[in-house]
């Protein structure tokens, strides 16, 4: 059995091919800006996190508290130096 192929039926299917081919090119370009913007918006995350234990640990520069329902295996004893 001979297979005859129409000019009109090739050029169909070589216009489905590039058209797949360039919706699969966009797809591709706003799937890597989404993961892009994900990524950044997670590093901003971790920056205001950083810069809020920053100010968090200069306000309480060389204050002391006291830590109530602390299991001691937790807690660092720190020996005490003298200044001079």
């Amino acid at each position: 059995m001979a297979v005859v192929a129409s000019v009109t039926g090739v050029v169909k299917i070589i216009l489905i091919l590039l058209g797949s081919m360039v919706v699969l090119k966009y797809l591709g370009q706003l799937m890597v800006a989404k993961r892009n913007i994900a990524e950044q918006n997670r590093f901003r995350e971790e920056q205001n996190s950083i810069q809020k234990q920053k100010q968090h640990f200069e306000r309480n520069k060389g204050k002391i508290s006291i830590l109530r329902n602390v299991n001691p295996r937790d807690v660092k004893d720190v020996d005490f130096e003298e200044v001079n």
